[in-house]
């Protein structure tokens, strides 16, 4: 039987752990009161192998946000990997079809959607005060979540030293751009209007990670993709044609850096189709340069 510990109300508005109860060994899973949203958020957590103040990677999952039971926890071996890695690894879950984003408006379909107050404010609270942080941060996200990845490091730059995306498509406002994260949010039945306005908007400029590509200066960047086509390193059915397009995306990121003269690590592999288990391989890959980046 599994222990859940109910937290008294804090006195104030303010973002909260509700509940937490443990997930097996180290890992805890903590709910945490969003007042941007008004909604309890489930994070899981793997905490720092060595007990002591250590550095946080926040680790995005993919289009269902993971309330799908597609995951980094549920599809890869990220248990094992960390166990001894004196790091927190905080796992979010929701945010289906939301790009990880402040949302203009709420919306039927996606709800109330203030993703990025809640990653880049909220949850980073709480979670340093309850693991006694270092203060030193990484956000890593897949597949839709990459792109919103470099767009939070763009958007908060003093919250993160490190960003990292596998097989995501960082976007600009252009008509390209538009109708890549217009697609993912339709998929979800949410209308990308209430999320930054018509297309062109300043909103969508706001958000534009080419145009505010010098905001990651001095950070660590990692970007992978693949060919798409299939390989020894996918694990399972995958998606070529997304994958195609999210090599295209990242590569055409990756020059845009290189342009500014911004230093990123940028994987193009021959081979990929867009599974779990070219993500898990890519994760091991970027960690060494992510630890370097945050103290880990």
């Amino acid at each position: 039987m599994s222990l859940v510990v109910i937290c008294p109300a804090a006195a104030d508005p303010g973002p909260r752990v509700d509940a937490e109860k443990p997930l097996g060994e180290r890992a805890v899973q903590i709910d945490v009161y969003s007042p941007a949203m008004n909604q309890v958020v489930r994070n899981r957590v793997i905490p720092a192998a060595d007990g002591g103040p250590a550095p946080t990677v926040y680790l995005l999952t993919g289009i269902g946000g993971g309330a799908d039971g597609i995951s980094w926890w549920d599809d890869t071996d990220v248990r094992h990997f960390f166990a001894d890695k004196n790091v927190n690894v905080v796992m979010p879950i929701g945010g289906a079809y939301s790009m990880y984003t402040d949302w203009l408006t709420d919306d039927p379909a996606v709800g109330r959607s203030r993703w990025q107050t809640y990653l880049t404010e909220e949850l980073p609270s709480v979670v340093d005060a309850r693991f006694g942080t270092t203060g030193r941060n990484a956000v890593a996200g897949v597949s839709m979540s990459g792109g919103s990845a470099v767009d939070l490091a763009i958007q908060a730059p003093g919250r993160y030293q490190a960003v990292a995306s596998y097989s995501g498509c960082p976007w600009s406002a252009d008509a390209a751009g538009v109708a890549m994260v217009s697609a993912q949010v339709l998929r979800g039945g949410g209308n990308p209007g209430n999320m930054w306005g018509v297309p062109g908007a300043a909103g969508w400029q706001i958000h534009d990670a080419f145009r505010h590509a010098p905001r990651l200066a001095g950070k660590t960047v990692y970007l992978s993709a693949a060919s798409g086509v299939p390989g020894a390193i996918d694990r399972g059915w995958g998606f070529p044609p997304v994958e195609a397009v999210a090599s295209a995306c990242t590569a055409a990121f990756a020059g845009r850096l290189g342009q500014l003269g911004i230093g990123a690590v940028h994987i193009d592999r021959p081979a990929g189709a867009h599974t779990w288990g070219q993500f898990e391989y890519d994760l091991h890959d970027s960690w060494p340069h992510l630890a370097r980046a945050i103290g880990a």
